[in-house]
């Protein structure tokens, strides 16, 4: 009986058995650092990320965009802001943007603005986050159906503009090649959108917020306190 007890206590001390039990092979799955970051896609669908404790990155967008630094962009620098980046996805330099360039862009560039599906992801965990359910960061929750950005999708969720894919949308004639005049023609339509009072001047703060940073500045759910406690 001794030698027993003396035995049990031993594997005990183990520090074998001390240490809990390793994960399972590949472990929980890594959402990565793009879940965790803020997005915004200006008017042009150039994305802009900053991580979470940092302010909005729409800001930064419109401090490079205002050339002057007056602190107000006019439809001039908007164009202009929309054929600089242009210039960036036209990988050939031929002056113009064509099928390969765009799917590209939504490849490699803003792959945000895909479905899970498109962007080749078919866990259910991605299928759910592109079914209506909060985009990109923390545990996925379903959306408000009435909540402003709701019926958002693509570049809409995380635009000043609801357009889903802001650079193939600029193809007015559809010909799967888009030149520096329907980029200007685009740019000049935007501008008009967000300019709400037509006095040719956007403002950072006259500017709405996007549905991704109505998210994200939400407060947190009353209920959350209120998770696992057991009614008396």
């Amino acid at each position: 009986m001794i030698v027993r007890l003396a035995l049990l206590a031993a594997l005990v001390a183990s520090p074998a058995l001390a240490q809990p039990p390793p994960p399972p092979e590949g472990g929980p799955p890594d959402d990565g650092p793009r879940r965790r970051e803020q997005l915004f896609i200006s008017p042009a669908g150039e994305p802009f990320r900053s991580p979470r404790d940092r302010p909005y990155p729409v800001a930064v967008w419109f401090a490079r965009a205002d050339a002057d630094h007056d602190g107000a962009l006019t439809r001039e620098e908007f164009v202009a802001d929309a054929l600089a980046f242009s210039a960036t996805l036209d990988t050939d330099h031929d002056g113009l943007l064509d099928g390969f360039e765009v799917a590209d862009y939504e490849k490699n560039i803003a792959p945000e603005i895909l479905s899970p599906l498109d962007r080749g992801d078919e866990s259910p965990r991605a299928i759910n986050m592109g079914l209506g359910q909060r985009p990109f960061f923390g545990k996925p929750k379903p959306l408000d159906s009435t909540a402003y950005g709701s019926t958002r999708n693509g570049a809409g969720l995380f635009g000043l503009i609801n357009e889903v894919q802001p650079v193939a949308a600029q193809d007015s004639d559809l010909d799967r090649r888009i030149d520096r005049k329907e980029i200007g023609i685009a740019a000049r339509d935007r501008f008009a959108i967000l300019d709400k009072d037509r006095d040719g001047r956007l403002t950072l703060a006259t500017l709405p917020k996007t549905p991704f940073q109505t998210i994200l500045e939400a407060p947190p759910s009353r209920d959350k306190g209120k998770r696992g406690k057991r009614p008396r």
